[in-house]
């Protein structure tokens, strides 16, 4: 799978309406048959800053994403709610879902 996390700096006066500025291209990318999850969390540190971890099928389904209409709309709409161009991590990786943090298993209970 591809496997990807980028930090999205966002502009302070748009930070709490940022779920709702991407809402769209997170539920378009969400509905691809290769998208296996395209998750945001905002970072605890930083209030404007987002962080999407997205994974793809395969490299294929990766440039589908990139080609896709919903991608161009966002390569749009996005930016100007930006403070900053979003940094990216982008491997691909030998497994097709999350792998369980033995260090902290949780037990019966």
């Amino acid at each position: 799978m591809i496997f990807i996390t980028a930090k999205f700096q966002v502009l302070p006066e748009h930070a709490d309406a940022w779920p709702e500025i991407s809402a769209d291209f997170t539920a378009a990318t969400r509905g691809e048959p290769g998208c296996l999850w395209f998750d945001w969390s905002r970072s605890l540190d930083d209030p404007n800053e987002y962080v999407l971890v997205e994974a793809f099928r395969d490299g294929e389904a990766g440039g589908e994403h990139v080609q896709s209409a919903h991608f161009k709309q966002a390569q749009q709409t996005l930016p100007p709610y930006l403070a900053a161009t979003p940094k990216i991590v982008n491997f691909e990786v030998g497994q097709n879902d999350w792998s369980e943090l033995g260090e902290l298993a949780v037990t019966d209970r």
